[in-house]
């Protein structure tokens, strides 16, 4: 049974009930008890202020992800030029949590977010509706990295797969048996997509663009050689709350 299952009863019954049980409050324990993410239980989940439905169970936003796409969103304001002119790039998106925070929390006009799964391109559908992001501010695209990305843009955020699949035992069990493996797994090192996508990013940014990307602290090594493989001129590796080394900002 899980630790803080008595903590996660009570965001249930406040998130989801507003404190009024019903019978499907005990159906719903009964699935938390079972091992189910409380996050899937409720629903959705909150990521920057902006809801994030969670009911074709997508990869449920992370605290870390939130905390490197906060600081990201304040650098892009930065350089010179209007933000409302810029063209951002959310790959693999999964709820579209992080386009759907950037275009709430910036003047950007466009922002594509790019998916390969069918149920969560509906899922991103869902958010931007959830949100009431303009329709004319985003397009939703179902692509394999960048196969069906023609554009070139100012941002790209990305959030690939990482784990390693040698690290799969030492998964939570709630994660393993109820999250999506395609949004977890990144090869036998967990650098499958990182080196796809690293190898490709460049030909997709407009000049003076940025890229932020998240991984997994152990890969900063590996990533940094894949980086100057790749030949981009700037990196710089970025730690999260934790003091964990966590995103990198590439340009």
């Amino acid at each position: 049974m899980k630790k803080d299952l008595k903590k996660e009863i009570g965001w249930l019954l406040k998130e989801k009930y507003h404190h009024k049980p019903t019978e499907k409050f005990d159906n719903d324990v009964k699935r938390l008890k079972a091992g189910e993410p409380v996050d899937y239980v409720i629903g959705f989940t909150n990521f920057l202020e902006c809801k994030i439905d969670l009911s074709e169970k997508p990869l449920i936003p992370r605290k870390d992800t939130e905390f490197w796409v906060k600081e990201a969103i304040k650098d892009m304001a930065s350089p010179k030029g209007k933000l409302s002119s810029k063209r951002v790039l959310d790959l693999f998106s999964g709820s579209g949590c992080v386009g759907i925070a950037v275009l709430s929390k910036t003047g950007i006009l466009l922002c594509d977010m790019v998916e390969k799964d069918k149920k969560f391109i509906e899922q991103i559908k869902i958010n931007c509706e959830l949100n009431k992001i303009d329709k004319k501010r985003y397009r939703i695209i179902r692509s394999d990295v960048f196969s069906n990305v023609k554009n070139k843009y100012d941002f790209i955020f990305a959030n690939p797969p990482y784990i390693a699949i040698k690290k799969i035992y030492s998964i939570q069990k709630s994660v393993l048996n109820y999250e999506p493996k395609v949004a977890l797994f990144g090869g036998s090192d967990g650098l499958y997509y990182i080196k796809k996508f690293l190898s490709k990013a460049k030909n997709r940014l407009n000049p003076g663009g940025k890229i932020f990307m998240e991984f997994s602290p152990e890969q900063k090594p590996a990533i940094e050689k894949t980086i100057i493989k790749n030949k981009f001129s700037n990196y710089e590796f970025k730690k999260d709350q934790n003091d964990r080394w966590r995103w990198v900002e590439i340009s």
